[in-house]
């Protein structure tokens, strides 16, 4: 009988160590010891788990003999058995071949964390042979989506997303079109926006890439502008990485740095769009969580309310101080999804709130927060154009944050954000949250200059043709460029802008330049400028200005070779290589993504937020 309490003794304090919940933490990185950012750490069998910080590193509470299972796309599954508290550091090894991912679970018991991903599930059906019931979800682009509709090239597009159309551009001849003129773009949204499918192994939509918002959704390390001009410019030329016989131009402005205890006060409106088509984890949770991050930023001079939509509009926290942050996290937290969208009625009212406490010489924003689904009163992009250009004159500015996949409005957020003097960015995790309202926010609050507006002459003895990389949305008339009621890009403080041409030489023969008849009337006249390949001319206004002024900046011609420029140069070549290999352009010779990791490899340089070596990795896994 003793030894029998004995062993029962035993087993009951084997139990309870099994039960003991412990705190692990540690790090998860590829086969190189690189961190792998946004990887799914899981207790098996159940729907609890994290995900990895931009440095790889994660933290989560489970029982011991539980199981870790470390996931990321385009990487083999990892499982590790918990004995112990303390640090579980994870090497995952890159994938041969991803064909397709496949998450398998139990009844009930997975569905959360696959629905937080945005994924469905499909269950199979309860046979004696299938008594687990076991459920399988097969990703290959959106086909747990609702709305989704079927096959293209063995990948799944959602059919309720929605995107601006986008025509490429073309070489134009020098002879016939010598000046390039369109507004600069601060936006980022296209770039997360196509990492969030290509992870989920979801094809991507020709309109939905945006080579100018992946470009310039990295940082580059130009100098600090001197003097009075609120931004400095650079300019640059070198042989073109993809096409032996052009050349690649690079020009790019960096917005004077503002420390924070300069930035005026803010007075921000919340605008969150809590309508039935948020009701997803990826939306409204994720949005809320997202704002908590703006809050932890937030002065006591800063002032925030918060205004909802759904069938109709309210307000459900009056203008409020930063310093009141237990207040208006509750508000937050106080939020829940359901109802239909009405954008317009959330519009005016957020518009109003913002003009009635309207900061002179502060940062007065609208922040929008929607997947982007109108369906209620002015729902066209032509009415919701004219009622942001008409409120933009109140000298309030808009930031829209687009949310959720599946029945994203990227042409509504993006013409909104055009027209209300403001950006867009799209959010699809916490650590893009983190980027977008914690690291660069304030920087966007705080506008140094706006309607930036860019005019390139290209001079006819050096260039043949020539072609602007992205932009596409952007593109202004020529007469546009001194017309000072034409809307145009606003640049924040510290923010970066780039952007690339190729250009054509004179006395080439390339395949991409179609012959014109010779022109009658037309004589070139190149003067004294025989060493200069072009002239770039900015405009700009204060922010509180109507008047613009005008920057100009010489280009001379150079024979550089790629390999011998400058890091940021190389990255930024090789993210608009990839770009255009999605787009499937025309314009490039090397669809191979060997030749975008070597480039972008070349351009990694110190990476210290890991950005650029997840662009690499999200290169990699792609297919």
């Amino acid at each position: 009988m003793k030894t029998l309490f004995t062993l029962l003794a035993i087993a009951l304090l084997g139990l309870q160590l099994n039960a003991q919940t412990v705190t692990i933490s540690g790090t998860v990185t590829d086969d190189t010891q690189l961190p792998l950012p946004g990887a799914n750490v899981i207790i098996k069998g159940t729907s609890t788990g994290t995900q990895t910080d931009f440095d790889g590193r994660y933290t989560i509470e489970a029982q011991i003999g539980q199981i870790l299972t470390y996931s990321y796309v385009g990487f083999d599954t990892k499982e590790v058995k918990i004995k112990k508290a303390g640090e579980i550091n994870v090497s995952l090894s890159a994938a041969a071949v991803l064909e397709e991912v496949v998450v398998t679970g139990y009844s009930g018991e997975n569905d959360a964390i696959r629905k937080a991903m945005g994924y469905g599930v499909r269950r199979n059906t309860y046979t004696p042979q299938n008594k687990n019931r076991e459920a399988k979800l097969v990703i290959r682009g959106t086909s747990s989506l609702p709305g989704s509709r079927g096959y293209t090239n063995n990948n799944l597009v959602s059919e309720n997303e929605s995107y601006g159309r986008i025509e490429e551009n073309i070489f134009k001849s020098v002879t016939t079109a010598p000046l390039s003129t369109f507004s600069i773009d601060v936006d980022k949204a296209g770039y997360s926006n196509i990492r969030r499918m290509l992870n989920n192994g979801q094809k991507v939509p020709e309109d939905a890439v945006k080579i100018e918002e992946m470009v310039n959704y990295f940082a580059y390390d130009y100098p600090q502008p001197k003097g009075d001009d609120p931004f400095s410019i650079t300019a640059d030329v070198v042989n073109s990485p993809w096409n032996a016989d052009a050349k690649l131009v690079r020009i790019g402005l960096k917005g004077k740095d503002i420390s924070l205890e300069k930035v005026p006060p803010s007075n921000l409106v919340f605008l969150l769009d809590v309508s039935g088509s948020m009701d997803s984890p990826n939306k409204l949770p994720l949005l809320k969580s997202a704002l908590n991050v703006l809050v932890d930023k937030l002065r006591e001079k800063d002032k925030v309310a918060i205004v909802v939509y759904a069938g109709a509009a309210g307000l459900v926290l009056p203008p409020t101080s930063g310093a009141e942050k237990a207040i208006i996290r509750q508000a937050i937290d106080n939020l829940s999804a359901g109802g239909s969208t009405a954008g317009g009625a959330g519009i005016e009212l957020a518009y109003k709130i913002a003009t009635e406490n309207f900061s002179k010489g502060g940062n007065n924003r609208v922040i929008l927060a929607t997947d982007g689904d109108f369906n209620v009163g002015n729902s066209s992009d032509r009415s919701m154009e004219n009622l942001i250009e008409e409120k933009r004159k109140s000298g309030v500015f808009l930031t829209c944050l687009g949310f959720g996949m599946g029945n994203y409005k990227d042409s509504k957020l993006e013409t909104l954000a055009d027209k209300g003097n403001g950006n867009h960015a799209y959010i699809d995790t916490m650590q893009e949250a983190q980027k977008v309202l914690g690291t660069e926010f304030f920087g966007t609050l705080y506008t140094i200059a706006k309607d930036v507006k860019i005019q390139v002459e290209f001079n006819p003895a050096k260039v043949q043709a020539y072609r602007l990389i992205g932009y596409e949305n952007r593109l202004l008339n020529d007469e546009d460029f001194k017309d000072d009621t034409k809307d145009a890009g606003e640049l924040g403080s510290g923010h970066t802008v780039t952007a690339l041409y190729e250009i054509i030489p004179v006395g080439v023969k390339s395949k991409y330049l179609k012959d014109i008849d010779n022109l009658k009337y037309t004589k070139q006249i190149t003067g004294n400028y025989t060493d200069e390949m072009l002239t770039v001319k900015f405009r700009y206004k204060e922010p509180d200005g109507d008047v613009s002024k005008l920057i100009v900046k010489t280009v001379k011609d150079e024979n550089s070779a790629i390999e011998s420029a400058s890091e940021d140069l190389k990255f930024s070549a090789a993210v608009a290589l990839f770009g255009m290999q999605l787009r499937n352009s025309e314009f490039i010779n090397t669809k191979k993504k060997a030749d975008v990791i070597a480039l972008a490899e070349a351009g990694k340089g110190t990476d210290k937020d890991g950005y650029r070596a997840e662009f690499i990795r999200l290169v990699k896994s792609s297919k």
